[in-house]
């Protein structure tokens, strides 16, 4: 008999993808494997996205994380990746333990997993030293972005920022539309690219048809937020249709 986990999500109240892009890998996961998975949300307020929405956010996340702990998930997905950013160079760690004691001290202990550790920990996975970037915020936000990779030693060659103020805005961008955007981004000597830096925007439909056009290994926030999840439940990372990340290299 399959087992059933239960995923927390961390939303940003004006995030439409989250939602939909993480459990549409895990569906196509189930088509492979036996488990199975619920997913549950709580949300903070953000509508745009600047420095100061996305701070006052983050500090709601404490809130999200003991309502969900309350469920008692098995694993919790902080879905916002500049949110976590913004607040400094590596302040990915210390939001993972701060919404982790969080959960120990409703008597629910989950682990937890920030789209901003997990992004960078599956480019490590995929031993990218090089990378690109796609990501629809303005450009001061990803310069922020940016610098925040690489203070977690790995160099960005090139970045497009697609400069879309409205997260609604972000979340109905049509995803193909990135099979022609990497055309304008310099690709000489990266590891992989990343087509979407950001949870928000939507691109699994188009993670491979890039990954096939670059002949490079494709990813996105969402995916590697996706194989972190799993990782951290004690599952194989693997999923189909989902770029090399979830591939099961």
């Amino acid at each position: 008999m399959s087992k059933t986990y239960r995923i927390g999500q961390i939303v940003p109240s004006s995030n439409t993808t989250m939602e939909t892009e993480i459990p549409a890998m895990f569906r196509a996961r189930e088509a492979i494997r036996d488990e199975r998975f619920t997913f549950h949300s709580s949300r903070m307020r953000m509508q745009k996205v600047t420095k100061e929405q996305l701070e006052a956010m983050d500090a709601d996340s404490l809130r999200c994380a003991a309502e969900l702990a309350d469920a008692d998930v098995d694993v919790m997905g902080y879905a916002c990746l500049v949110a976590i950013m913004s607040m400094g160079l590596g302040y990915h760690k210390a939001s993972e333990e701060r919404l982790s004691n969080i959960a120990i001290e409703t008597g629910h202990p989950a682990p937890v997993v920030t789209s901003a550790g997990a992004l960078v920990d599956g480019l490590r996975d995929l031993s990218a030293k090089r990378i690109s970037i796609v990501t629809p915020y303005m450009r001061p936000l990803t310069n922020l972005v940016v610098d925040y990779i690489q203070d977690q030693g790995i160099e960005v060659i090139d970045s497009i920022a697609l400069e879309i103020p409205d997260n609604l805005e972000v979340g109905r961008r049509d995803p193909m539309l990135l099979v022609n955007d990497v055309d304008a981004l310099n690709i000489e000597g990266a590891d992989a690219v990343v087509i979407s830096a950001c949870v928000q925007m939507p691109s699994l439909p188009a993670i491979e048809a890039v990954q096939d056009k670059l002949g490079l290994p494709v990813t996105s926030a969402a995916a590697c937020t996706t194989r972190k999840l799993l990782e951290a439940m004690d599952l194989e990372p693997v999923a189909p249709g989902a770029g090399a990340i979830l591939s099961g290299f």
